[in-house]
Order: structure tokens, then sequence, then C-alpha cells
């Protein structure tokens, strides 16, 4: 049901740089996503609903905020069609309590079971985001799942300073701004 990932974000000042790159490494380029996060709170981890024309799914994670290669918890389901997931996006924020609405333009790639984002987030900047996924076999490892990222990051360039702690929903919460959400203090989604 559930599956681990570990995975880093990193501001991105030369997407074109990484673009490079994955088109050395043989990346399978997916296609460019216009996605909205919507964010809800919650009383552990993260919630949020992502819709888009390529990726579109109800995802629940933990993970700790740290700027290194983080491990995720994930669960995710995928709604039938874009009807039900507006159905559900309606109930979760009556119920829960909208945190923060993102949007953002999205770049795709697959190498192998890694996933690279090239992101240009509205009121944040430009992003790039490597995903290593652990298969329904829990293989690769949580320390071979580490290590794929420490050697992605190292041939993207991607340096210490240039490392995001927390998520996009964290980011624009911490801006004040007005999809900040009514969750009251903390993070709490």
């Amino acid at each position: 049901m559930g599956r681990l990932n570990v995975e880093i974000k990193a501001r991105c000042d030369r997407p074109e740089h990484v673009r490079a790159v994955l088109g050395r490494l043989g990346a399978d380029f997916r296609g460019v996503d216009g996605q909205v996060d919507t964010y809800f709170c919650c009383p552990r981890g993260r919630l949020k609903l992502r819709q888009g024309d390529i990726e579109n799914a109800l995802i629940h994670y933990d993970r700790a905020d740290e700027a290194g290669p983080k491990s995720s918890h994930v669960l995710c389901y995928r709604p039938a069609d874009r009807a039900e997931s507006d159905a559900m996006k309606a109930i979760l924020a009556a119920a829960l309590g909208v945190r923060a609405v993102v949007a953002k333009r999205r770049e795709i790639y697959l190498v192998a079971n890694v996933k690279f984002h090239v992101d240009r987030v509205e009121s944040l900047g430009r992003f790039v985001e490597i995903e290593a996924l652990q298969a329904e076999d829990g293989r690769p490892d949580r320390d071979a799942l580490t290590a794929q990222c420490r050697r992605y990051m190292a041939l993207l360039s991607i340096g210490p300073g240039d490392l995001v702690e927390g998520s996009y929903g964290d980011m624009v919460s911490a801006g004040g701004g007005e999809e900040g959400g009514p969750c009251g203090r903390g993070r709490c989604g």
C-alpha cells in the first residue's frame, strides 16, 4: 500500500545544466505538467492533493524536515478523473482546512527508479527534486536509495547550500500569503 522513497529538494539557478546532465544520462522525459498542489491541515505528516495533466494523486507522507536526503513513507491514491479529484478536494477542504496551495510548472524525468523534477514554483522560484523510489518488493533498501540521491546530487552539482528542508507547502505557508490556511500553530500537515 505505502512505499519508501528518499528525496532531496534544492534551489536551482541553472535548470539548463540539470536538463543537459539528464540528457547525457538518457533520462526518459515524461513531459511538462502544470500542477496545483493543495495541502490540507492534518495531525501528522503532510496531506496534499496534486492536480495536473500528467500526475493526479492524493498523497500522504511523513518525513523529517532536513536539508539532505530524507526518507518518506508515502501513501498514494490516484483519482479516476478530474471530477473525482475536485470532489475529494472539496470534502477535504471542508473537513480539514486548506494549509497552502502551490502552483507549479514541473518537468518530469525518469532514470530507472529515480524521478527528477525541474520545477518553477509560483512565488518561490526554480527548484530541482530527486526522488529515489522503492519498488513494491521493498528494493532497493533505504541505504541504496540514499546513495542514489547522493550520486545524482553530485552529478547535478547540487551542494549543501542549495538544499531545502521542507515542502513547497511549508514554504508558501511561511510566506504568510493568502493561502497560508487556518491550521493554527505549527506545520499541521
